[in-house]
């Protein structure tokens, strides 16, 4: 499987924008979401983001935060997600991105979590609550381990901490379109594109925007702003708990062709 910075390179390549879905894992079950993993990939995924449920999720909107309480009232744990990305992974094109909260790696040990999750197939780590004054205590391990650690970007943020995160993000950079939590909008703040040219200027690294993004019409506006990726979460993770989980794989891989030829 191809590395986070390796799958950019090919899509830079061919001048091509990525598109990148979230998922939450154990919703509806495990099952579905092996699934939803290779339907995505099938669908015009360029690599995929795996939730992890978590008690807590501060970042999170109230579709994704209610997508990781069923999850987590089903006995979805860490373990589980692991041996799904471990099964389906090697069937994969699409790199896969971890995405969770800081303290169950702590709990964990950091570097027994980052060696547990790149032998399961997790190519890069996405961990909203990490400061980038703490992110040093990651990046080693992770270099050891061939994890990819990718970092956030708040519209917020004040141009010399954007060129520090911007130094230390591995893979790409996560432009967060909004202030505030994840969820879907029904238009982008035009904030987003000065972010997308000031981050421009100081770096060479991909960047992909989240939060927020929920139809291919806006996909298409943060690719013509010049985004490397496009992130959408809650509209994959809503349509995905719609129905039975036939219908939401349906869905999902509906949209996500929908979304792969808006960036063109």
């Amino acid at each position: 499987m191809k590395s986070v910075s390796q799958q950019f390179k090919t899509l830079r390549d061919r001048s091509q924008c990525a598109l990148i879905p979230f998922i939450t894992a154990g919703d509806p079950d495990l099952e579905t979401t092996a699934k939803a993993l290779q339907v995505l990939d099938q669908s015009g995924a360029d690599l995929i983001e795996l939730g992890v449920p978590y008690s807590d999720p501060l970042a999170d909107g109230p579709v994704i935060q209610a997508a990781a309480t069923r999850a987590l009232q089903r006995g979805v744990t860490l373990e589980a997600v692991l041996e799904v990305v471990k099964s389906v992974s090697p069937t994969l094109q699409a790199p896969i991105i971890l995405f969770t909260y800081y303290n169950p790696i702590l709990n964990r040990g950091i570097e027994t979590f980052l060696q547990e999750i790149s032998a399961a197939g997790v190519q890069g780590l996405v961990v909203p609550d990490l400061p980038l004054e703490e992110v040093e205590s990651l990046l080693k391990p992770a270099a050891t381990a061939g994890i990819e650690i990718i970092l956030l970007v708040a519209p917020t943020s004040p141009k010399e901490r954007i060129r520090a995160i911007a130094a230390q993000s591995q893979g790409f950079i996560y432009l967060v379109s909004v202030t505030g939590v994840t969820g879907m909008r029904s238009s982008l703040q035009t904030r987003v594109n000065t972010l997308l040219e000031e981050l421009r200027s100081v770096t060479e690294k991909p960047i992909g925007v989240g939060f927020g993004v929920s139809q291919p019409e806006q996909a298409h506006q943060l690719m013509g702003w010049g985004a490397d990726a496009v992130i959408v979460g809650s509209a994959f993770v809503n349509r995905l708990a719609e129905g039975q989980p036939a219908e939401g794989l349906t869905k999902i891989g509906d949209f996500c062709s929908q979304l792969k030829a808006a960036l063109v």
